[in-house]
């Protein structure tokens, strides 16, 4: 019998996760990988006596947490937590890692990617040429509006480590960048040559571009309402590479249908996969991504082999790279992490 067990609580069962394998190659330790679990039941069920849990999005919950009584760590493959009680985690001793710096190239790339597909009319187009309507009165019809991008305003919804990365690489096209974030100092928007804006109603109104970088909280859960996607111009694109619930989908539905604004390039939904059926698949002004902003080759291989050493980190008795709940610390004896 193994010293250690680890649940992996997303991977599937013939997935050979071997570079998380090599990470913990010198520990003696059994991972266990039934399949992507939805539930708190069955979390419960396959890792009732699990030391690690390796977790995607799966629902770490209290109720999760306080009946792993074995529990030391739980280990999130990116940078999101909002999956995971933090609180009771740290009430019952679990130290919680994740990887605040995992792919922020890759996302706002992405992000970028969707800007300008959306302004180049790209996925239209295609349609056109593919479909055998390339004549002057379709193209017509389908270029309208395409502004410049010189001169035109991107606003950042969040202004944290991902938009500061989109910031500069709009800003290379010619746009004009605002952004709003009440948690983040004046300096760091001077730094990155962003106008602030004091409201986000007021950034809304004014931008041609509106990328939403928030993490999901009780604070901004279905924070772009209808009233929000009202607020924006008609001839304007939302983007979403965040999280899918700080978004009313139905509103955004309603608000790309009706004309309130021009377009969507979204990577995350509240429903994920995406249900086949949901109206957002239907319309041509929307450009849709399964949540794939996080991928590169390189990315990939580096979360991978992170997760698999702050699992190994935490069993040996060290600090992993990142801690979400730092205060664990003054609960559980973590020796500061080796190099």
């Amino acid at each position: 019998m193994a010293k250690f067990k680890i649940l992996h609580t997303g991977a599937s069962p013939d997935e050979p996760l071997d570079l998380e394998r090599q990470a913990l190659a010198d520990l003696d330790v059994e991972i266990i990988q039934p399949g992507r679990l939805r539930t708190e039941d069955e979390i419960i069920k396959f890792g009732h006596d699990a030391d690690i849990l390796l977790v995607i999005a799966e629902p770490i919950t209290r109720r999760v947490i306080s009946s792993l009584p074995r529990l030391k760590g739980i280990v999130r493959y990116g940078i999101g937590v909002d999956t995971i009680d933090l609180k009771a985690a740290t009430e019952f001793g679990v130290v919680v890692a994740n990887f605040p710096d995992f792919c922020l190239d890759e996302v706002a790339n992405h992000t970028l990617a969707l800007l300008l597909a959306l302004n180049r009319k790209l996925f239209r187009l295609d349609r056109v040429v593919r479909e055998g309507r390339w004549n002057p009165a379709v193209l017509r019809s389908v270029l309208p509006p395409l502004g410049p991008l010189r001169g035109e305003t991107l606003g950042l919804v969040a202004f944290g480590n991902i938009p500061r990365r989109v910031a500069p690489r709009a800003q290379a096209f010619g746009l004009q960048v605002v952004a709003y974030d009440p948690y983040v100092d004046d300096q760091v928007f001077h730094r990155f040559g962003v106008r602030r804006a004091g409201r986000v109603d007021d950034l809304l109104a004014e931008s041609d571009y509106v990328s939403c970088h928030l993490p999901l909280t009780e604070e901004t859960y279905h924070f772009f309402t209808a009233e929000r996607f009202r607020l924006m111009k008609p001839t304007a694109y939302f983007i979403n590479t965040s999280r899918g619930k700080v978004v009313d989908e139905a509103a955004l539905a309603r608000a790309l249908t009706e004309g309130w604004i021009a377009g969507a390039g979204l990577d995350v939904f509240e429903e994920e996969p995406l249900p086949p059926d949901s109206p957002l698949t239907r319309l041509e002004n929307v450009i849709v991504t399964p949540h794939v902003a996080y991928y590169s080759d390189r990315s990939e291989r580096d979360i991978k082999l992170r997760v698999g050493r702050a699992a190994a980190d935490i069993l040996r008795g060290f600090q992993p790279e990142h801690v979400a709940n730092p205060e664990v610390l003054k609960k559980v004896s973590l020796k500061p992490r080796e190099a």
